[in-house]
């Protein structure tokens, strides 16, 4: 399998599951993208098409590997909409697998009180 046909088999996955999740004001959708070197989350309300609060690993300072600061950008994340008023989201794992840091950046953000 080539890059190309790696790209659009994960543009097809994100595409199947976005047909199932939407978020709204009350339970926004939690939107994570996993690049080789970072991973970013955002709190989307898709029925106004508002970012309600983003977090990505720059901001965090970690000693470890790539799942540890996965974590913490789900707890920041976490943090963020408890100060907003959210509580509950539906996560968009964007194509991925829900492995690794996808599922380390589910699990801080459990842990910071979003239920998920």
């Amino acid at each position: 399998m080539d890059a190309g046909q790696k790209r659009r088999a994960l543009r097809r996955r994100h595409i199947r599951v976005r047909r199932k999740v939407s978020g709204t004001a009350e339970r926004p959708r939690l939107a994570v993208y996993r690049s080789n070197r970072h991973i970013y989350a955002q709190l989307i309300d898709d029925a106004s098409a508002r970012t309600l609060a983003a977090a990505c690993d720059r901001e965090v300072q970690v000693q470890g590997d790539k799942k540890d600061a996965a974590k913490a950008v789900g707890a920041l994340l976490a943090g963020r909409a408890k100060e907003r008023g959210i509580e509950r989201a539906v996560f968009d794992r964007g194509g991925r697998l829900y492995h690794g840091r996808v599922a380390a950046l589910a699990e801080g953000a459990r842990e910071g009180g979003l239920s998920i």
